[in-house]
């Protein structure tokens, strides 16, 4: 019976160990975006935040107030690893992590997003009733055991992310390796492995090992005949993806979660000195387990559901990115372009091409050059920055992109007047002129 399993106690070992590498590796993620220069770059020094549309409202902290913003997030990183007051700082943590990410976008990561999730699923898991300052200091958390949907719970969320992300490389340009050679071309300067990086041979073996992996990962770990395999090739593949594309600490992140595979003796005998193995078979259904199966489902039908919705949406989503944003489509595109801004006053009929290179940091006008939700909001912010002055504008742009290496094609209808146009986050916006058709060589 569902319930039975799914409530059934067991050793919560691995929830613990989990807690501590995670609180970590935030901690690391938050001080380390200081010290990068991440915080400067992104959320001091320009003077135009892209947020996600509907969140205007948040907007960066004025002077330095970032980076104590920052210093905060490190410190509830290193209370939530030590479990102090973990549940307000869990809490805390995932409010303003989620803020960090809805205020701005220019430098979208999934794993960005995946952060959000896993805090937000950690506020609700007892994760400090073991090796925690909280159960020190208060006898009664103490306990070795917990329900098993805590771990489950876990490993669906990640099973979704991976299944997701080896369906998403399914389509051509992964498969015929353009896209690999692409994202691989920028690192031709890197000691010892750039050179070797370029090979096709390489191509073919990333592009083969990208699919299995984020395919076959989940079970390969579940099974206990291919767990230490699983698990060593995880921490190649992972590395490898460190060293090679840096995307943070989403690598070592992924490497904690595996300690959700193996058995509770084996997790504490890596990583406790107190081995209190929970061997009982206590079956503790709470009064309120219809409320957990309901929240729990409605919870996972959003996350089976958003990764898909580009389907429902006119055109392809590797031209006009609508639906693109979580829903773990993972380094499967490249995109450059051109674009101009033209301001028509209203009044006079006067013309004004926009130096954009003034408004918007190099990364910005990046973006803005080729994604366009950042297209409308840039000329959402030149109505407003006109009507400030007491002038009242349309907003046209002239727009080129280029995927994966194609060339450079009509983005952006250039007698649309985006300034009077409303963004819609389920339906296609049609001033998006349609994707240029696929060669011969292409279908």
């Amino acid at each position: 019976m569902l319930q039975n399993w799914l409530f059934k106690k067991v050793d919560n070992g691995s929830l613990i160990i989990f807690r501590i590498f995670f609180g970590i590796l935030i901690s690391l993620e938050s001080f380390g975006a200081i010290l990068t220069g991440w915080v400067r770059r992104t959320l001091i020094e320009p003077t135009f935040t892209f947020s996600f549309i509907g969140f205007e409202w948040l907007q960066p902290l004025h002077g330095n107030g970032m980076y104590f913003y920052f210093v905060i997030m490190g410190i509830l990183g290193i209370f939530i690893a030590i479990g102090f007051k973990y549940r307000w700082s869990i809490i805390l943590f995932t409010l303003l992590w989620s803020a960090v990410y809805l205020m701005q976008k220019t430098a979208y990561n999934n794993h960005y997003y995946l952060l959000i999730l896993i805090s937000f699923l950690m506020c609700f898991m007892p994760a400090n009733s073991y090796a925690s300052v909280d159960s020190r200091l208060e006898p009664s958390l103490r306990s070795n055991s917990m329900p098993a949907y805590v771990k489950w719970i876990i490993i669906f969320q990640l099973f979704i992310v991976y299944t997701y992300a080896a369906l998403a490389k399914l389509y051509g340009d992964w498969l015929d390796l353009s896209i690999i050679e692409i994202l691989l071309r920028g690192k031709a300067s890197y000691p010892l492995i750039g050179d070797f990086l370029q090979h096709t041979w390489v191509h073919t073996i990333i592009g083969a090992m990208g699919i299995l992996f984020d395919l076959l990962i989940i079970p390969a770990l579940l099974w206990k005949p291919t767990r230490n395999w699983a698990f060593g090739f995880a921490i190649f593949f992972h590395l490898f993806n460190s060293i090679v594309f840096q995307i943070g600490i989403f690598p070592y992140l992924a490497l904690a979660f595996t300690v959700f595979y193996y058995p509770p003796e084996v997790i504490k005998k890596r990583f406790f000195k107190q081995k209190e193995f929970y061997t009982g078979n206590e079956m503790r259904i709470p009064l309120y387990q219809h409320w957990i199966l309901l929240c729990c489902g409605l919870y996972f039908i959003i996350q089976l559901i958003l990764p898909v919705r580009h389907f429902f949406i006119a055109d392809d989503v590797l031209w006009t990115e609508e639906g693109h944003r979580m829903s773990w489509r993972m380094m499967l595109r490249s995109r450059s372009g051109t674009i101009q801004f033209v301001v028509v006053n209203k009044d006079t009929g006067a013309k004004t091409i926009v130096p954009s290179n003034l408004y918007l940091s190099p990364k910005q006008l990046e973006k803005v050059s080729c994604y366009p939700d950042y297209i409308w909001q840039f000329a959402q912010y030149l109505k407003k920055e006109y009507s400030a002055r007491g002038q009242q504008i349309s907003v046209f742009a002239k727009a080129k992109v280029s995927i994966n290496g194609r060339p450079l094609a009509a983005f952006i209808d250039p007698s649309v007047d985006l300034a009077a146009e409303k963004w819609d986050h389920l339906r296609h916006h049609k001033w998006i002129l349609p994707s240029p058709p696929k060669t011969r060589e292409e279908r």
